[in-house]
């Protein structure tokens, strides 16, 4: 019986022992951070070369980190984090504005944090999406097990909570309005680092995005007066305010790390979402600010517009100790990177981002690219060439005719199209076969899904609805002055079960309890506070909501909040637009929207 026990041990033993490594590998994943800003650019740090902003606590992580000397993302916020979330180009995945209904993650895309939370990891995102505020492109459906976040692309945008202004605001957990307190980027860290406690135990994944220094451009007053003195514009001293801000609460994570003995075996990521928006600016004539020496601001097609910081830290895993990498690389490089060193199984994937791990771990590793493509279309249908940089390590092909020699022309000065033909020649074909491949999908936009159980009711605003001009109310101030709402957006919906429906139209957000017809003040400006346009009244008569083929009209009455309509709409695609008309039969859309599902068909 001995020989037979122990030749029965003998016989699982490398079971055994193969499952003792699959767990101590699980054991060993590290817990992932990414941090990232909005508008801040490559020379809004004092590490990179800024004399005036104050960051030392990101000047220091710079120190001790790996850093990517020559990283691109796209050259506005939504599109960058599209690449960053997916590996993939923003015009492949429906990604390609900020507003109007395409800069929604379509359905179809797995994201980062779907990965990480397939591999057994806790998933938590704070701050800004920015890519889909209703199922199923919300973070909550794209992987995030807990989300405290904003809407639309910034706080006191179109879609976020009614009179949000990053102090004291009301963002939505996990979709529920929730009541904070704090000034926006100090509620977004904060509420990491409960986050992290409560999830010390076990490997995490930590999305912080900040919406500063996004606009509106408010901060503490005290991070404005560190600046206040300095002969720099009004809003350069807000801006920085802002960034000074980020800088202590990342030494806030960063303290909470090492108290936690989680500092060494955490990836932390320190990295911004496009170029400066206000760091480098021209008033009367006279520059200010820094862009280390590049061309171009947030949105635009040359460096400045595109290429921005990122350093990495991973003690336990060898990614320290002040490092350059200077190969050129990109948001999509990311995602299949961390896979990688965190040991993540991946589904099948069409990246287009390459695994770049071996470069942060290890100095001595080859790496090549031919090219790497960025642009800005910022319009409902991309076109092709608009506000494009065809890249490869010494070139740069803008808007398909004009070349820089980057290492001997970094500020972009001086076109060399005509010296070489040829270079031009090939990254107009790359540029051509990469056209080819992103655009299959232009004309499919991303969907809105309605009648689903993971979300009823759904409210929409006019943020994303599709309107051909791009004269989209996309902040609440437009909201306030019932203006840029054409006659002519539509949404694209997709009923998900038959049923009948209810479509619930205002003026202003629900949550503001304001009868449509109803004006409401502004609130007051300081040195540090953006003022609150006045509301304007209006006179409104009629509102009108068409879905499909079914098309209804209903009277505003005198002291109503919203019009509420009622019909019976079958599964399926369908577009949906609403406008209100005035004594005057003047036309204006509407801005908010809210679809019930009720019952099942009468």
């Amino acid at each position: 019986m001995k020989i037979n026990n122990l030749h029965k041990i003998l016989l699982f033993l490398p079971l055994l022992l193969g499952l003792q490594t699959v767990v101590a590998q699980k054991a060993k994943q590290p817990n992932v951070i990414i941090v990232i800003t909005d508008d801040q650019g490559y020379g809004d740090l004092g590490c990179t070369g800024n004399s005036i902003v104050k960051t030392p606590t990101i000047d220091k992580f710079y120190k001790k980190s790996v850093r990517l000397t020559d990283f691109h993302v796209a050259p506005t916020c939504a599109p960058s984090r599209s690449g960053l979330m997916t590996g993939r180009y923003a015009n492949r995945v429906g990604v390609w504005h900020t507003i109007g209904g395409v800069s929604i993650l379509r359905e179809k895309e797995v994201t980062m944090a779907n990965i990480f939370q397939n591999n057994g990891y806790e998933t938590g995102m704070f701050g800004k999406w920015h890519l889909g505020d209703n199922y199923p492109s919300r973070p909550q459906d794209k992987g995030f097990n807990y989300v405290l976040s904003h809407g639309g692309g910034g706080v006191g945008q179109t879609p976020d909570y009614w009179n949000n202004d990053y102090f004291d605001d009301t963002y939505f957990e996990n979709g529920v309005p929730k009541k904070v307190e704090g000034y926006c980027t100090d509620v977004w860290f904060g509420e990491a680092i409960k986050y992290i406690e409560r999830n010390k135990d076990k490997p995490f994944f930590c999305y912080i995005s900040a919406n500063a220094p996004h606009l509106p451009y408010n901060v503490p007053e005290e991070y404005y007066n560190k600046y206040k003195n300095e002969d720099i514009p009004e809003e350069m001293k807000i801006f920085y305010g802002m960034i000074s801000n980020v800088d202590d609460n990342f030494k806030r994570l960063q303290t909470k790390l090492k108290q936690l003995k989680l500092d060494e075996n955490t990836i932390v990521i320190f990295m911004t979402d496009n170029g400066t928006a206000t760091g480098y600016k021209d008033v009367d004539g006279k520059m200010y600010g820094f862009n280390a020496n590049m061309k171009g601001i947030k949105n635009s097609e040359y460096e400045g517009g595109h290429r921005v910081p990122f350093f990495i830290s991973y003690p336990a895993g060898k990614i320290s100790g002040g490092r350059d990498v200077n190969n050129m690389l990109a948001h999509l490089d990311i995602l299949p990177s961390l896979a990688t060193i965190c040991n993540l199984e991946m589904p099948k994937l069409e990246l287009d981002g390459s695994d770049i791990s071996s470069l942060l771990l290890n100095k001595d590793a080859v790496f090549k690219r031919d090219y790497l493509i960025t642009d800005s279309q910022r319009v409902q249908e991309p076109i092709k060439w608009r506000k494009s940089a065809v890249m490869s390590d010494k070139m740069r092909l803008v808007n398909g005719t004009e070349l820089y020699d980057i290492s001997t022309d970094p500020s972009q000065n001086n076109d060399v199209a005509t010296k070489f033909p040829e270079t031009v020649s090939k990254m107009r074909g790359y540029y051509n076969e990469w056209w080819s491949s992103v655009s299959t999908e232009f004309n499919q936009f991303p969907i809105i899904i309605v009648g689903s159980e993971k979300e009823n009711p759904v409210v929409l605003t006019c943020h994303d609805e599709h309107i051909h001009d791009s004269k989209i109310p996309w902040n609440q101030n437009f909201i306030r002055v019932a203006k840029l709402n054409p006659l002519g957006g539509e949404f694209t919906l997709n009923f998900e079960r038959d049923g009948v429906y209810e479509i619930e139209v205002s003026r202003w957000p629900f949550e503001s309890g304001l009868k449509i017809n109803e004006g409401v003040l502004g609130r007051k400006a300081t040195t540090y506070i953006d003022a609150i346009a006045e509301g304007k009244a209006m006179n409104f008569k009629k509102a009108v909501v068409k879905i499909g083929g079914w098309k209804e009209e209903k009277p505003v009455l005198a002291d109503a909040k919203s019009v509420l309509f009622k019909g019976n709409f079958t599964k399926g695609k369908t577009a949906m637009s609403s406008w209100f008309i005035d004594g005057n039969d003047n036309e204006i859309g509407t801005f908010y929207f809210k679809i019930t599902r009720i019952s099942a068909l009468n």
